[in-house]
């Protein structure tokens, strides 16, 4: 990104408008309250709303609205159903919101293959709706029904990473439209290749600083002949957290291993009318073959019971592992229901397994000492955890006493060899923790990269490194 990039000019924003009202009318929108809910809404980050918010219907649509920001040196922010975290879809350098929840078509299944391509503004739930009755099902699961090619730009992961991994993962190939309004390819449908770059991976996490994502080419999966879920809770997160570090040591292939402080389990029971007992708790679900479950079960339960395990309750039937999983999903929402009014800042980092219980624990021990409300809860089945952080924006106290939390959580990860995010992205909030992270070379050549595919910074600028 230019360092001297600064919001276009009044005129420049009336002529702009102007050209894509022209092209798109009333999909083409600049009300304040349409701007406002295409910023960052979620945290306590800023919100910085765009100067316009396009709709659009086709790659043909994203590559006219491309086409008028490169003729007016404008920003383009791409927009998918904003649940991002990390102020991702800001504008501080206003510009153009380009809205592809419109873009919602299942474009091809291909059951003999287990892949399918999709438009961008297809939810993982519409998906995983259509593919059921094909006995097939998408994995990734992050929690919010975010849209597939969201979850793209941001190499989304979520309760199932554990064992079907991570979109990286899953992506096979994308359509991009690039900052020039040029169209590619990233890849065929084969899954391997040996031919140049791997530009999939290039955009998959790129956080729409490179391009836009058009359309989404991903692998699918069998529906599990058998699923079982569970709950069971421990002495403290340290016990839990070790629990699963020797599960996933020894082999179990475990679909989910989630965990939640008791913190966030009297949250979630509030929230979502439960009554899971209020300790730390794991909540599992395997999938395979009635007998592989069976014998997963089994063998995980003979890890916990070494750690202080009790309190088991299965979930046989589909709509109460639905209702189970729905609650984890809302534990955002539950948790800031803790304190009506307040702000919270959803943090995630990721360590090396053989670290998670060790870096859970010291969380937990800095929330104690600082007094603070945080919950805590994990995708800790890939070494993975969240902490929120709630603060009352108007004591600047409990301001000044979240934000240095979130900077030790961080700190805390990185010297245990891990990430300032697992999964959340980097975004604007992030930005600040990357050359420690990877140093001052590696940041340089994602800088190049950079320049090359967007030499103006029309791309999402001030975001990532930019």
């Amino acid at each position: 990104m230019p360092a001297t990039r600064t919001r276009p000019s009044p005129e420049t924003v009336a002529a702009v408008v102007a050209e894509l009202q022209s092209l798109f009318g009333n999909r083409a929108v600049t009300s304040q309250a349409v701007r406002q809910q295409h910023a960052h809404t979620l945290t306590w980050i800023e919100n910085q709303p765009p100067d316009v918010v396009v709709f659009a219907e086709s790659t043909e649509d994203c590559v006219a609205v491309m086409k008028v920001a490169a003729a007016h040196d404008v920003p383009v922010i791409p927009f998918g159903t904003g649940s991002s975290l990390e102020g991702h879809v800001n504008a501080p350098f206003g510009g153009i919101s380009l809205d592809t929840s419109l873009m919602k078509r299942i474009i091809a299944v291909h059951a003999e293959d287990l892949d399918v391509v999709v438009e961008p503004g297809v939810t993982r739930k519409q998906l995983n709706e259509y593919l059921r009755d094909m006995g097939l099902f998408f994995p990734i699961d992050p929690g919010a029904d975010a849209s597939i090619g969201g979850m793209a730009a941001t190499r989304a992961s979520g309760t199932n990473a554990v064992r079907y991994g991570t979109m990286k993962d899953n992506v096979i190939a994308l359509e991009v439209v690039l900052p020039n309004g040029e169209v590619i390819d990233t890849a065929r449908r084969a899954r391997k290749t040996s031919a140049g770059y791997d530009l999939t991976r290039l955009f998959v996490g790129s956080e729409g600083t490179l391009g836009v994502i058009t359309r989404i080419t991903l692998k699918l999966h069998g529906i599990p002949e058998a699923i079982s879920a569970a709950t069971c809770t421990f002495p403290t997160v340290k016990d839990a957290a070790d629990a699963t570090i020797v599960a996933i040591q020894t082999g179990i292939p475990m679909a989910r291993i989630e965990l939640l402080d008791e913190v966030q389990v009297g949250a979630v029971n509030a929230y979502s009318k439960l009554s899971l007992p209020e300790k730390p708790l794991l909540l599992l679900e395997f999938h395979g073959t009635e007998a592989g479950v069976a014998e997963q079960v089994e063998r995980f339960r003979a890890i916990a019971d070494d750690y202080g395990a009790g309190d088991f309750q299965w979930a046989a039937k589909a709509e109460d592992r639905t209702r189970l999983w729905q609650a984890r999903h809302d534990a955002y929402w539950a948790a800031m229901a803790l304190r009506p009014g307040w702000k919270g800042q959803s943090s995630d980092v990721c360590v090396p397994i053989s670290r998670l219980a060790e870096c859970i624990d010291a969380t937990k021990k800095d929330i104690e000492a600082s007094g603070l409300i945080a919950p805590i809860v994990g995708h800790v089945g890939d070494g993975n955890f969240h902490v929120l952080p709630l603060m009352d924006e108007n004591d600047p106290a409990s301001v000044a006493a979240c934000k240095a939390f979130m900077g030790r959580i961080v700190e805390r990860a990185l010297a245990m060899e891990g990430t300032c995010t697992g999964e959340h992205g980097v975004g604007q909030g992030k930005m600040k923790y990357l050359a420690a992270e990877h140093g001052d070379a590696a940041l340089a050549l994602m800088a190049s990269l950079k320049q090359a595919v967007d030499p103006r910074g029309l791309m999402n600028p001030g975001k990532m490194a930019g």
